[in-house]
Parts: C-alpha cells; sequence; structure tokens
C-alpha cells in the first residue's frame, strides 16, 4: 500500500449524501483525514471539536446556510474555507469571498480541480505561516504584526479579513514594486486563479480601511492595465 501523502484534516459540510460521498472519495485517496457533517450547526460542532487545517462548505443547506457558517468560523479563525455551490453566480461568490471564504467552486466539478483548489489554499495557509520571517513590518503610517495578523495605520487597529491580510502583506513584502494582477493572483489565491476582479475588489477593501481618502489612494496605488504597488509613505 503506497504511503499517504497527507495528513491534513478537512472538514467537508455538505447536505448532499451524494455529494458528500463523491468529494470524501476524492480527498481520502491522495491521504487526507476527512471530517463529515451534513448541516451547518453540526458543521460548526465539529470544526470546534476537530480543529480541521481546512473546510470544504456548501452553500445552500437546510436551518444554517453556508454564508452563516462561513461568517462564524471567521470570527474565530483563519483557516482555509472553500465555498461549494451549485449557483454560479458573481454575487454569490463574491459574498463567499467578502464573508472571508478563500476560494468558490461551482458544482458540478471533478477531483482534479477540487484537489488543486484544496492543495493551493493549503499551500498558501502554510506559507503565510512558514514564510514570515519579517515579524512586523513598520512605516509610519502601516504597520503589520504577521505573528498576529494585524494591521494598524497610525497605531489605531483596523480589522481585516484573512484575504486582506495577505494581499495587503503580499504588497508590502515588495514597497514600490509594481506587482501584476496575475503575480498576485498567483501569491495570494494560487496557480490557476484567474479573476483579476478578485483583485480589484479586494484593493477597494484595503484602500477603505488604510487609506486617508480611499477615492485618492496614495499607499496602494494603481498601475493601470498593469497591476498594484504599495508606496512607502514619505515623511
Amino acid at each position: 500500500m503506497s504511503q499517504s501523502l497527507s495528513r491534513d484534516k478537512i472538514l467537508v459540510v455538505e447536505d448532499d449524501l451524494d455529494a458528500l460521498g463523491f468529494v470524501r472519495k476524492c480527498l481520502e485517496k491522495p491521504g487526507y483525514d476527512v471530517i463529515e457533517a451534513t448541516d451547518g450547526l453540526a458543521g460548526l460542532r465539529e470544526f470546534f471539536r476537530a480543529r480541521p487545517d481546512l473546510v470544504l462548505l456548501d452553500v445552500v443547506m437546510p436551518g444554517m446556510d453556508g454564508w452563516e457558517v462561513c461568517r462564524r468560523i471567521r470570527e474565530v479563525s483563519n483557516v482555509p474555507i472553500i465555498m461549494l455551490s451549485a449557483r454560479g453566480e458573481e454575487m454569490d461568490r463574491v459574498k463567499g469571498l467578502s464573508l472571508g471564504a478563500d476560494d468558490y467552486v461551482s458544482k458540478p466539478f471533478g477531483s482534479r480541480e477540487l484537489l488543486a483548489r484544496v492543495g493551493s489554499a493549503l499551500r498558501r495557509a502554510r506559507s503565510s505561516t512558514d514564510t514570515e520571517t519579517q515579524v512586523v513590518y513598520n512605516d509610519g503610517v502601516l504597520s503589520i504584526d504577521h505573528g498576529q495578523h494585524e494591521v494598524y495605520v497610525l497605531g489605531r487597529r483596523v480589522d481585516v479579513s484573512p484575504l486582506e491580510y495577505r494581499v495587503l502583506a503580499c504588497l508590502t513584502q515588495h514597497p514600490g514594486q509594481v506587482l501584476t494582477h496575475e503575480q498576485i493572483l498567483e501569491r495570494v489565491w494560487g496557480p490557476g486563479y484567474e479573476s483579476k476582479d478578485t483583485v480589484k475588489l479586494y484593493i477597494s477593501y484595503l484602500r477603505k480601511k488604510i487609506e486617508a481618502d480611499p477615492a485618492k489612494p496614495e499607499l496602494i496605488q494603481t498601475m493601470r492595465g498593469v497591476g498594484y504597488r504599495y508606496r512607502r509613505p514619505t515623511s
């Protein structure tokens, strides 16, 4: 028998038993430990009990839906969350991302796509923990405590979502350097993610939180047609 490639724990919250069985088989083949729940409330219980490394979360469920489960998990944890839904509308994807989900996969999906999204999300989570050699970033206006994932503007703490934090960390790790949409997508969301609109959405979120005037941003600058750069404030 081949040795398992991973023992990451993945919580799957899905009320469709056929879909749940398919996802379980996909994840168990490469060696993931799978924890199952068939409704939102049970999913929350399993989350607090098992402390999974990643959550796969169906959107439409009886009682507590996936949106509410995602919101409650994000109040206490930065664990990667991938939303699963038969509804592929753009507004649903935006809603999931705005609530703190890391990715959104539309049903039906194949095993290769699912495993690629899961692997990418887990790698991002490890990277954000393992590669933060600079414990604190501070340029006089913006301060980032990478150990605690906390952001401060002029000494005042601002609340940021896990994805907002990662986008900001990506930009401030390369101050003055222009990062293309593709570079930001690959470093924050992982290889194969192609939605430039997602980058624009999160840049707009960050500007509202860290810029003195979001309509005239001075810190996160747009390089039209290319991408963005973080400009360290001048004294």
